[in-house]
């Protein structure tokens, strides 16, 4: 008998799981709303993700938008891919709270009964999305940079299920990626890290469905009252919407980001949306503060212009920013992994070559190609 009989003949022994028995359909999506009502970044990146997801497995995606005064954002979730919004509209669900959230999402849950849900790797997501998979007795895959959907063979038990939801996050470190099947419990669950997977482009003739769904609360959701909430304060760092970010690594040292503050200080007086950015090495070093770390760990950037300085390029720095339209890199090695994703490279001391773009740019004899 030939390996392909052999392979063919085991295959034929496996019991394949008809998941629509188990009476579960469709991608969900938390919909994020930010605290001015408007909704997260995150919900768009999700329902583009979502909706991948959702044409694999040949279903619906659905939004679930919970606060007040938020259903005038339904229609623009399904121009941004949804088929269908569930809108949870109450006073009391005005401000986030963990535990009214949890029992509005489980109670959509024993409802509708999702094959999957996913939600965002936010500060609120990840305090939200276990406490709702531990009341459904689910599995949480978190902080996901990658879904596909394919077949799944359990060899001890003869089981084959088909269009498993694959959930890839980084582990080890963030030097391995795992991929995290949970193919027996449902809804299979995950969250996802924000600034990773790309937004729908806005399509007005999208048409899909507007539900109203009504909770049922109880005293024990609200025993916790959330008294005032206050937004900002500290260092505020928009990396994500900069069209050029001068990003710093250990090898800069933390005087030399001085050097790169200046340098953006000279951009943003030409005009340019320019934010600072650093390595992961560079963060832990002491040199600068974490909100300014780009890569796998850090936020997941795709500016117009991205000017490494002495980053050597590991892989979970290249991650973050290798979908940047132009990579400038400066780097002593001339064997830097960073200069296999750059459009230009400069093998030379970073002391010796920034000074003379800050003064280029300074006197205008070095613009920038960035978008309005």
């Amino acid at each position: 008998m030939s390996t392909n009989e052999k392979k063919q003949r085991n295959e034929e022994e496996y019991e394949i799981v008809d998941r629509s028995k188990q009476g579960v359909e469709g991608v969900f999506i938390w919909g994020q709303m930010m605290p001015n009502n408007e909704p997260h970044d995150v919900t768009f990146e999700l329902l583009g993700e979502g909706r991948k997801i959702a044409d694999k497995l040949n279903t619906k995606l659905t939004a679930v938008l919970i606060g007040y005064n938020v259903k005038k954002w339904a229609q623009e979730l399904i121009y941004r891919g949804a088929d269908r919004v569930i809108v949870v509209d109450h006073e009391k669900l005005k401000t986030f709270a963990v535990l009214p959230y949890t029992q509005v999402i489980y109670d959509i849950i024993q409802k509708e009964k999702p094959e999957v849900f996913l939600f965002g790797a936010t500060t609120f997501g990840r305090e939200l999305a276990p406490r709702v998979a531990a009341r459904v007795h689910t599995g949480l895959s978190a902080d996901c940079t990658m879904f596909d959907v394919g077949d799944y063979v359990n060899r001890r038990k003869k089981l084959k299920f088909e269009n498993v939801l694959y959930m890839v996050r980084p582990s080890f470190g963030e030097s391995k990626l795992a991929t995290i099947l949970c193919p027996l419990n449902f809804p299979q669950m995950a969250s996802a890290r924000p600034g990773i997977f790309i937004p729908l482009k806005r399509d007005e003739t999208r048409k899909g469905e507007i539900i109203d769904f009504t909770p049922e609360f109880s005293e024990k959701d609200f025993v916790v009252d959330v008294l005032d909430v206050n937004v900002g304060g500290g260092e505020q760092i928009d990396l994500k919407g900069a069209k050029i970010i001068v990003s710093g690594g250990r090898g800069v040292g933390e005087k030399g980001f001085d050097m790169l503050r200046e340098f953006v200080k000279v951009l943003r007086e030409k005009g340019y949306k320019a934010e600072l950015g650093a390595s992961r090495g560079a963060v832990e070093a002491g040199y600068i503060s974490s909100k300014h770390q780009v890569g796998q760990t850090g936020t997941t950037v795709r500016p117009d212009v991205y000017i490494a300085i002495g980053i050597s390029g590991a892989i979970q720095h290249l991650a973050g920013m290798k979908e940047s339209k132009y990579i400038i890199a400066i780097n002593k090695d001339h064997e830097a992994p960073i200069f296999s994703v750059a459009t230009f490279g400069i093998v030379g001391d970073y002391q010796d070559v920034v000074p003379i773009m800050i003064e280029k740019v300074r006197k205008g004899e070095m613009v920038f190609p960035v978008t309005q």
